[in-house]
């Protein structure tokens, strides 16, 4: 065994690498704390405003509607500007938007928020991921997406605790404006911050920076063309979420749809547009097993098990907890299994807890062991779908290319949560959750572990089977035998 395998791998990371992580890793958490906000208040602000179930549901879902084009722009701005400054864009959008929340005056008011919202955090989950799997050495970049993504769940478990002291006392309002305060310390964090070194390597020193939007404007009739299809798509996103599109839904559900995938199509190219377009589908369905609960877990909670503030405070912990530590399980066992294999084993054994979870009527304690156990299988393992969804692209259009892709699949974040409360008006919300989660995570288990979207890429693109960030290496292989970088 040479010196080089005695090494521990964390001393493998230089002090820069760990300040870059950290960094990166305090916005997911700020991003965690100003999201998961909205799930924690939404039996206050329906009491408030007098909304139904669904319509209060709806103000979950808004942050997603803005995701694919926030992932895009900002995506791009990475890809042309770097990656620290996509970042900073990125964290002072949602932060300030959700301090707007809190002088919500009405429904629509709030719901504008939450838009803005969605752009800032599809901008931050692109441009930290792509920083930090792009700062990191190549054989670590699993454990590196794991390390990161588990600060989301750091913020969800403090915005839980605050909860409980907050909103007794000065009402839900405080939290949104709290929500803004330590955006300071992120910005601070950020401002010595190197750029990532892959980007600056291969694109800072380059003659002409990347344009990933150059296919979407290439001629006035194309400019045009896609300038009504992105106004289109904005509006009728709009529609199927608010009470505005009633009885319109599925139409409109269509044409979003179909403008999205015009511009994966045009994203991709002849090549490439099969892996952008299931790719997009992998991520809708892995939003729509996870956000069921993560957006009705406190609802359920509260209305159907008739928790106090304090006791959902108890639950969402171990919750919180459970999804960061899968995070971090997920890192290390990505970079034994490969990322792939990971993925698909994970979710197989989060199975065995979907049911007995809502099973649970009388104890706090084994609801909250049950939750933690779930919850790190099956939305910890999250923490390394950033590297597998990067993997698929260049460092030259990778920010926007992952912010596209991802950001327009959590369109089924924003599915989820309506879809869970229309289907407890014929069943329990409990029973609704475990059937979502459980017949979601299979569709899922079946696209990653079938490799689904690498084979789909093969048929119009036969050599495009190599992991853009460990060259070298394909797709599909595990990790151990990589060598060090």
């Amino acid at each position: 065994m040479t010196e080089a395998a005695k090494v521990p791998w964390y001393r493998e990371v230089s002090p820069g690498q760990w300040k870059s992580l950290f960094a990166a890793w305090i916005g997911y958490l700020l991003d965690g704390f100003d999201f998961v906000l909205i799930t924690l208040v939404l039996t206050e602000i329906a009491d408030e405003f007098d909304l139904s179930t669904a319509s209060a549901a709806s103000l979950v879902s808004g942050a997603f509607i803005t995701r694919w084009l926030g992932g895009a722009v900002l995506g791009a701005l990475g890809d042309r500007y770097g990656r620290k400054a996509a970042m900073i864009v990125s964290i002072l959008l949602y932060s300030l938007a959700t301090f707007a929340c809190g002088f919500a005056w009405n429904y629509i008011s709030l719901f504008t928020a939450r838009l803005v919202i969605g752009m800032g955090m599809a901008g931050e989950y692109s441009a930290s991921a792509t920083y930090v799997l792009e700062s990191w050495p190549a054989r670590l970049r699993n454990r590196a997406s794991g390390f990161l993504i588990s600060g989301y769940s750091g913020g969800t478990i403090i915005a839980s605790e605050l909860y409980k002291w907050v909103v007794p006392h000065w009402g839900w309002r405080w939290m949104f404006w709290i929500g803004v305060l330590p955006v300071l310390v992120a910005l601070w964090a950020r401002r010595a911050l190197p750029e990532a070194g892959d980007w600056h390597e291969e694109v800072a020193a380059a003659r002409r920076r990347p344009n990933p939007f150059r296919p979407l404007f290439a001629g006035r009739i194309r400019a045009s063309v896609n300038t009504a299809l992105t106004v289109a798509a904005s509006v009728a996103l709009f529609l199927v979420f608010t009470p505005a599109g009633a009885g319109w839904r599925w139409p409109l559900s269509v044409l979003a749809a179909g403008c999205l995938f015009a511009f994966a199509a045009q994203l991709g190219g002849r090549r490439r547009w099969p892996l952008y377009v299931s790719l997009m589908c992998t991520v809708f369905c892995a939003f729509l097993y996870s956000w069921p609960i993560q957006a009705l877990l406190p609802t359920y909670l509260k209305e159907q098990l008739e928790y106090s503030p304090s006791e959902v405070t108890d639950v969402m912990f171990y919750a919180g907890f459970g999804t960061m530590g899968g995070c971090w399980l997920a890192g290390f066992v990505g970079d034994w299994l490969g990322t792939r294999r990971a993925y698909a084993v994970t979710l197989l054994a989060s199975l065995a807890f979907v049911f007995p979870v809502f099973a649970v009527q009388d104890s706090l304690v084994g609801l909250g062991v049950l939750l933690f156990f779930l919850l790190a299988l099956s939305q910890g393992i999250s923490g390394i779908l950033p590297k597998y969804i990067a993997g698929h692209f260049p460092t030259g259009s990778r920010a926007a290319s992952l912010g596209f892709v991802y950001n327009t699949g959590a369109l089924g974040g924003a599915v989820a949560p309506v879809l869970g409360a229309h289907l407890a008006e014929g069943m329990s919300l409990g029973r609704a959750l475990a059937v979502l989660t459980f017949g979601l995570t299979l569709v899922v288990i079946a696209l990653v572990g079938a490799d689904v979207p690498r084979r789909l890429g093969r048929l119009t693109d036969p050599e495009g089977d190599e992991d853009h960030l460990v060259p070298g290496q394909p797709l599909s292989m595990a990790g151990p035998d990589l060598k060090k970088t």
